[in-house]
């Protein structure tokens, strides 16, 4: 029996929010400061902006910590990861105080921003404080710990979430997700070098981008646990080191392939990336993304194609049309 389809193809928008605690394990403060003070002050709202004009609802899937108040740094409810490449404190670098004393760690505003967009957005979950929930240096203690505080930092701002991104998009304790309210999580996008060393994974994301090849259409899954399973389809990566001599037009041309596949096979094209990644050349990364959302707006007027955020995406019904 052939796999149900959608009535129509579907696009799908998730966004790791992230700000200092995507790279503060990594790079410190310093490593991508200037990228998130470009991110607080001028992205969010541009990206804002652009999905409004475009009538895009997108999944931000939010680091728990962005949604603080104000804290004093020591967290001592989360149970520390050891993960091999992070010498001290895992919170050790977090000053504490509140956004207006340190506003790459807390975004309570630009949160409040987000859901007051006139064209709905979800906010999902991205942990509380980046835990690599699938490295073997967190433990189950780690992980629960770190959803629990992501779980009531979300309820302090009257937050529900459904949806789930894993950090670095690697799974682990997938099973902990369900006993604290989520339904869906995006999975690793099953590209060709799935599963290779590190350096393999990364040229390999630079050649598909280079030679333009499709992404992969996706489908929900419904997961043993009774999670459903988001695959990605594509990364709209950066314009920092390598990946700077890269045109834009090859990250669009390769999104335009998805889409046109997605119609075509009555799927999902689920682009994701991350709001700090259009920070460095910043007018050329959202004339791009701009350019991708005028496609989608377009093939939906068609009727060809519908917008769903994450948590919106189930499996469709056997015998669907």
């Amino acid at each position: 029996m052939s796999e149900a389809r959608f009535p129509r193809g579907v696009f799908t928008l998730s966004l790791d929010f992230e700000l200092i605690w995507g790279t503060l394990d990594l790079f410190g403060t310093d490593g991508f400061g200037e990228a998130c003070a470009r991110e607080r002050a001028v992205v969010v709202d541009r990206l804002l902006a652009l999905l409004v004009e475009h009538r895009i609802s997108a999944t931000w899937l939010t680091v728990g910590h962005l949604m603080l108040e104000r804290c004093v740094g020591t967290h001592p409810e989360v149970v520390r990861p050891s993960h091999r490449w992070v010498s001290g404190d895992w919170f050790g670098a977090d000053p504490g105080g509140d956004e207006a004393t340190a506003p790459l760690f807390f975004a309570r505003s630009l949160i409040e921003r987000v859901r007051a967009c006139p064209v709905p957005q979800e906010i999902g979950g991205h942990s509380f404080s980046h835990v690599i929930y699938g490295d073997p240096g967190c433990s189950r203690a780690a992980a629960e710990s770190d959803l629990d505080a992501l779980v009531a930092a979300a309820s302090s701002m009257g937050l529900r979430l459904t949806s789930f991104s894993f950090p670095r998009n690697v799974v682990g304790h997938q099973d902990a997700l369900r006993a604290r309210g989520f339904e869906v999580f995006r999975s690793p996008e099953p590209a060709w070098h799935r599963g290779a060393p590190p350096l393999v994974r990364r040229l390999g994301h630079l050649a598909d981008v280079v030679l333009a090849r499709r992404p992969p259409v996706v489908m929900p899954r419904q997961e043993p646990d009774g999670l459903v399973s988001v695959p990605g389809s594509m990364i709209y990566f950066p314009r920092h080191g390598l990946r700077r001599l890269l045109p834009i037009a090859l990250r669009v041309r390769r999104a335009r392939k998805g889409l046109r596949d997605a119609v075509r096979e009555r799927a999902v094209f689920h682009l994701w990336t991350h709001p700090t990644n259009l920070a460095d050349d910043m007018e050329d990364m959202l004339g791009g993304l701009g350019t991708i959302l005028a496609e989608v707006g377009a093939l939906r007027e068609q009727g060809r194609l519908d917008v769903r955020t994450m948590g919106e995406l189930r499996p469709p019904e056997a015998g669907a049309a």
